[in-house]
C-alpha cells in the first residue's frame, strides 16, 4: 500500500519491536491517516492463537475494548487472556489518532483504508467491529481477504449496497428519524466535527437494561467529536456509503453477526438482512437466552459472557 507509514519493512519492525517488552503501543495506518493502537498481550505461555483487531464504531475510541464505564475489564483483556495478541486502534483523528484540520472530511474508506495498512504490519487477524466500522470490515475482506481471517460484527452497520440512497435534505432526513430500515438517519453539515451530546448517547447507545448506568457520566467522558461525512456516509446519504462489489466475495469467510434485543437502530430484521447477504452467521441474542443488550454490549453488565460467546466461536471456525 504506497501511502503506508513505513513501507516494505513495517511488518518485520513492528513485530520484532513487540515481541520485546516495550512497547505496548505504536503507531500504524498510512502517512495520510495514522492511527494509534493499543497492544494487550497473552499471559507469557498462552498458546498462540489467531490475533484480534477490535475497532470501534463512531464517536467512540479503542477504550471501549480496554475496559468498562465501571472499571471491569474489558473485551481486549479477556480477549488476551484466552491466548490472543489483540491490537485496539483508534481512528484516524479520534483519540490519541493525531488530528488534522481536515477532519469533517474523513470517510470511511479513509479509515478502512489505514486499517488494512494495520493488518499488512501484524499479519492476518480476526476483525471484532462495532456498529459504523462494520461497512469498513465488509469492504476490508472483498480487497485484502488474505489478511482477514474472520469477522465479528458487533450490531454492525449493512454495506451501502442494502440501505436505501438518502437525500442530501436535512428536513427530508429528519422525518426519517424513527424509520429503522433507514437506520434512523441523521444529517450532519460537513463543516465541522459532530459533538454528540449525552443526551444523544442516552438514546442512541445508553438505553438498555443491561447498561452500567451507574458509570452513564463516566462513559460520557469517553465519547469524542465526529467526522459528519462518516455519518453521512453510515447512512448512504446522497448514495456515498461504503458499498462492496458482490457479497459473494465474502461468503467463504467465517462471519458472524451478533445482535442484542433493545438496539434502537438495529432491530433483529435489519441485521439478519446483513447476515443473509454476506452468507453470516446472525446469533439475535434471545434466542440463547441473552436478554436486556443494547448497542454498547462490549461495556454491558454481562460482556464477559459476550466475550466467552465470541472466542468460543472464533475457536468453533478454527480461527
Amino acid at each position: 500500500m504506497a501511502d503506508r507509514m513505513d513501507g516494505a519493512p513495517a511488518r518485520r519492525k513492528v513485530m520484532n519491536a513487540l515481541d520485546g517488552h516495550e512497547p505496548r503501543c505504536f503507531y500504524s495506518g498510512t502517512q495520510t491517516h495514522p492511527i494509534y493502537v493499543d497492544h494487550v498481550r497473552p499471559p507469557h505461555g498462552a498458546p498462540g492463537k489467531i490475533p484480534v483487531v477490535a475497532v470501534h464504531g463512531a464517536g467512540h475510541t479503542g477504550s471501549c475494548y480496554l475496559a468498562t464505564p465501571d472499571l471491569r475489564a474489558g473485551w481486549a483483556v479477556r480477549f488476551a487472556a484466552a491466548g490472543r495478541d489483540v491490537f485496539v486502534p483508534d481512528w484516524p483523528r479520534h483519540g490519541r489518532s493525531p488530528q488534522r484540520p481536515d477532519f469533517p472530511r474523513l470517510g470511511t474508506a479513509d479509515v478502512a483504508t489505514s486499517l488494512l495498512a494495520l493488518l499488512e504490519e501484524i499479519g492476518p487477524a480476526a476483525l471484532v467491529v462495532h456498529s459504523a466500522s462494520g461497512p469498513m470490515a465488509w469492504w476490508m475482506t472483498e480487497r485484502r481477504p488474505e489478511l482477514v481471517s474472520a469477522v465479528v460484527g458487533i450490531a454492525p452497520g449493512p454495506p451501502a449496497n442494502l440501505l436505501k440512497d438518502l437525500p442530501e435534505d436535512p428536513a427530508a432526513i429528519l422525518a426519517l428519524r424513527d424509520d429503522a430500515s433507514a437506520g434512523r438517519p441523521v444529517y450532519a453539515t460537513e463543516d465541522g466535527p459532530v459533538w454528540l451530546s449525552a443526551e444523544f448517547a442516552a438514546a442512541s447507545w445508553a438505553n438498555s437494561p443491561r447498561f452500567p448506568r451507574l458509570a452513564f457520566e463516566r462513559y460520557c467522558a469517553s465519547i469524542v467529536p465526529e467526522s459528519p461525512r462518516i455519518l453521512n456516509e453510515r447512512f448512504n446519504i446522497g448514495g456515498r456509503g461504503l458499498r462492496i462489489d458482490d457479497p459473494n466475495n465474502l461468503r467463504g469467510k467465517p462471519i458472524l453477526i451478533v445482535t442484542g434485543e433493545c438496539d434502537p437502530r438495529h432491530p433483529r430484521a435489519v441485521d439478519a438482512r446483513t447476515a443473509a447477504y454476506l452468507g453470516a452467521e446472525f446469533v439475535w441474542l434471545p434466542d440463547r437466552g441473552i436478554n436486556g443488550n443494547g448497542h454498547m454490549m462490549m461495556i454491558e453488565d454481562n460482556s464477559d459472557e459476550l466475550a466467552a460467546m465470541i472466542l468460543g466461536w472464533l475457536d468453533a471456525v478454527n480461527c
